[in-house]
């Protein structure tokens, strides 16, 4: 992980739920480790998104902090008004996550900004009126060029790429998807406009991947100075589950 980042200047990562989880979310390591998110953990009632929760804050700032060369209850995870979260007082780290089912992302980049955002693969979107939420019309036309029995997938591809995208820029749900397009599967991913006409630069990169057969994993990622470093590719690093089943730390 170290390595990535100081060849690409970005790195994502990603790990089991359950082998980033304490022995019991009540005890007072974990409310020390995570810090002002452990206020927001008492104020989640289903068990899952709990669970979901605390590991993913742990697995962040255990990565985080393995690259800052400090103790991961010394870093505080904060949050801007977009919801975007950010270390506080560190400039020299963007960070970003995303969880799904028993499956957890984080997304650290040494220059410029990282979104993040992972989806079941089989996620049904098809034909519930996700597409005209999410597509533009050049995504809508290309759409309907795609084999039957691989339209869902290929939604649920630019659904996570238009997340990691709006992760990445601060904006989350508060941007309409409908705005802004990708390129189809068996293209170079480029950010489009609703036209299909391209609309980033060379500063943004998007990448797209399936984990484990099971999980759709997309990025974006914004380095003004690209030019100078080769580009992150290859799939994301396995985490290391916790050193013990009760441990808040690697």
């Amino acid at each position: 992980m170290r390595r990535e980042l100081d060849s690409t200047g970005t790195s994502v990562l990603y790990a089991a739920v359950a082998d980033w989880l304490p022995g019991t979310l009540d005890s007072d390591a974990l409310a020390a480790m995570l810090g002002q998110d452990h206020s927001r953990l008492e104020r989640i009632t289903h068990p899952q998104i709990r669970k979901r929760f605390a590991a993913s804050r742990l697995l962040l700032k255990s990565a985080a902090s393995a690259v800052l060369d400090t103790g991961p209850e010394e870093l505080e995870l904060a949050y801007k008004p977009g919801g975007r979260p950010y270390l506080r007082g560190i400039d020299q780290l963007d960070v970003s996550l995303s969880h799904t089912e028993e499956l957890l992302v984080v997304g650290l980049a040494r220059h410029g900004r990282i979104g993040v955002d992972i989806e079941l693969a089989d996620r049904r979107m098809l034909g519930l009126g996700t597409e005209r939420q999410v597509c533009t019309p050049h995504e809508l036309e290309a759409l309907r060029r795609v084999a039957e029995e691989n339209r869902n997938s290929e939604l649920v591809r630019l659904w996570t790429l238009k997340e990691a995208y709006s992760k990445a820029i601060g904006q989350g749900l508060r941007f309409r998807f409908t705005e802004f397009g990708f390129s189809p599967q068996d293209q170079q991913v480029q950010m489009l406009r609703p036209d299909g006409s391209p609309a980033a630069g060379w500063e943004w990169s998007f990448t797209s991947w399936l984990v484990d057969g099971k999980y759709t994993v997309s990025t974006a990622v914004y380095d003004p100075g690209f030019g100078d470093r080769p580009r992150s590719g290859g799939a994301p690093f396995v985490a290391r589950p916790l050193s013990g089943p009760s441990s808040t730390t690697r």
